[in-house]
């Protein structure tokens, strides 16, 4: 089954990086967190990604023309312009990079992929969100109640610290920021969908948040997969700072082995 990644956007409030590069390339762990999304998505067997490029599209078909280099130590016979590659990280991956528009909407970037698509159930996320989702039984859910979107429901991290009351009485209070909260449902990304979905994407200019999901939402044909564990997603510095702290400590729990 294919998986679409949205890796086009500015990242405008990521700009401390993204002046120089695109957001899905910004590294967590000497990676980039558009690596480690795919490397969710391949845990669960589910390595056909199309990637819809725009801004800064040139930086990320460079890394991967040259993954293999740059994932492994190699020797190069400067006579003969061989290369051998050394202690090479097997991922069994068929990337598409297919530049999508500079300035088009996450709507219209997946309807430049129609024709890669075809007629098949696809999968679909964003090029910045992280989560020990089990992607099995995201499809599990999906495939059980028939209808065109599938998506993941998570909760969302507590922006300005989390206060645990007992009446007036402070019992917890957690400033961290990779703290999720208990309540309240965002879209987390990791969505299912039908191809005739596509259709009602009308342009370049439309969001797939606005009209395409309000009408799979207003005639019946979109539910949630709730997801209770770990989502972050890397909207700003703090949220990379957050990852790359997790990752430090050996607490990157979106990493499958």
């Amino acid at each position: 089954m294919k998986v679409i990644i949205l890796a086009g956007g500015f990242g405008t409030r990521l700009s401390e990086y993204t002046e120089t590069i695109p957001k899905p390339m910004v590294n967590i762990g000497g990676r980039p967190i558009l690596w480690h999304i795919m490397n969710s998505y391949s845990f669960f067997g589910y390595n056909d990604f199309y990637l819809a490029l725009g801004y800064k599209a040139e930086i990320i078909k460079e890394y991967f023309l040259n993954y293999r280099s740059l994932n492994s130590d190699f020797t190069v016979n400067l006579a003969s312009g061989k290369i051998d590659n050394h202690q090479l990280r097997k991922d069994d991956w068929n990337v598409t990079l297919v530049d999508t528009g500079i300035k088009s909407m996450t709507g219209g970037r997946v309807k430049r992929l129609k024709s890669f698509i075809g007629s098949e159930t696809f999968m679909l996320t964003y090029g910045d969100g992280v989560s020990d989702i089990n992607i099995n039984d995201l499809m599990d859910f999906h495939k059980s109640h028939g209808k065109m979107v599938t998506i993941t429901g998570v909760h969302p991290p507590a922006r300005f610290g989390k206060l645990d009351m007992d009446d007036d009485r402070v019992v917890s209070f957690k400033e961290k920021p990779s703290v999720q909260t208990k309540d309240g449902w965002i879209n987390g990304g990791y969505m299912v969908i039908e191809p005739e979905f596509i259709d009602l994407i009308d342009s370049d200019e439309t969001m797939l948040e606005k009209e395409p999901f309000e009408y799979a939402a207003k005639h019946g044909e979109m539910m949630v997969y709730r997801h209770n564990g770990f989502w972050r997603c890397m909207d700003t510095k703090r949220d990379h700072d957050a990852l790359e702290e997790m990752y430090a400590n050996d607490q990157a729990i979106w990493i499958h082995v």
